[in-house]
């Protein structure tokens, strides 16, 4: 059988652990290769399902955990409503790491924000526990997050723990209120005024829907962020993961091989940034 160097799509079979519901709508899945597989915070992987094809996530596990690996999923469509009916003991492909990740090594002695919205919470939690491991590296942690309303807030038990558990200045916002909560409610740019750091010489990390992204990006250029210090997750369409379909093109980048991590500056200038 060809090796993955030799055939890039080739996937490893990996065995389904847990299956956790997180909303209504989305899941995390935990499972293990059957083949070391290690990635980078903000790398992707091709979930493969036999016989209904293949579909691309950013883990949202911690990468300093080798053995097992979890992909959160939102049914949208055929792959991911067979995904929604996996249970322990099935068996699926995964192909990758694929793409770049975070520069990590460039946030070191900086303050870093970080702000999530709706389905880009998945690569930010993988995110976050990289950041908390390097904590003490770091000047400042700031994170803030969005959703629609409170039943889609994933992870809603383990972020509740984080500004416990680290040093780490938190908010959450839901864009509709219901009834028991009691937090923010306005949309993600509404928790952005008042940072308690240096714009200027910050990270700012963005990661969530087109439309939340455009304004978030808005803001913290307005707040004074460089653009060069501006990291956004750029998740097109992505068919092959490797650059050879042009399905994912962004201007003169291939989102799946050239990112999904992009800087503002890289890419401020494509018309179809947004899309």
């Amino acid at each position: 059988m060809p090796s993955k160097e030799e055939n890039p799509y080739r996937p490893i079979e990996a065995q389904v652990l847990e299956v956790i519901p997180e909303t209504p709508t989305i899941i995390t899945i935990r499972f293990r290769p059957k083949e070391l597989m290690e990635f980078r915070t903000g790398q992707f992987v091709a979930i493969t399902i036999p016989g209904s094809g293949e579909a691309f996530f950013t883990p949202s596990s911690r990468p300093s955990v080798k053995e097992i690996m979890e992909v959160t999923v939102m049914k949208v469509g055929k792959v991911t409503s067979k995904i929604h009916l996996l249970k322990p003991g099935d068996i699926i492909g995964v192909r990758g790491p694929l793409g770049n990740g975070y520069p990590t090594d460039k946030f070191k002695n900086r303050e870093v924000l970080v702000v999530g919205g709706g389905c880009g919470f998945a690569p930010i939690r993988s995110l976050m526990y990289t950041l908390f491991e390097m904590r003490g590296e770091l000047k400042n942690l700031i994170f803030r997050g969005g959703c629609k309303n409170p039943r889609e807030l994933v992870y809603k038990n383990e972020i509740s723990e984080w500004p416990k558990q680290h040093a780490l200045d938190f908010k959450i916002t839901v864009d509709k209120s219901e009834e028991g909560w009691q937090g923010n409610v306005g949309l993600v740019t509404t928790i952005l005024e008042n940072l308690e750091m240096d714009c200027p010489g910050g990270i700012a990390i963005v990661c969530g829907p087109p439309i939340m992204m455009k304004f978030v990006t808005l803001k913290l250029l307005g707040l004074g962020f460089k653009e060069d210090n501006l990291y956004l997750s750029m998740e097109k369409n992505m068919s092959c993961g490797i650059g050879k379909c042009g399905h994912c093109r962004l201007g003169t980048y291939y989102c799946c091989k050239d990112g999904p991590v992009f800087t503002y500056n890289q890419i401020k200038n494509f018309h179809e940034l947004w899309d």
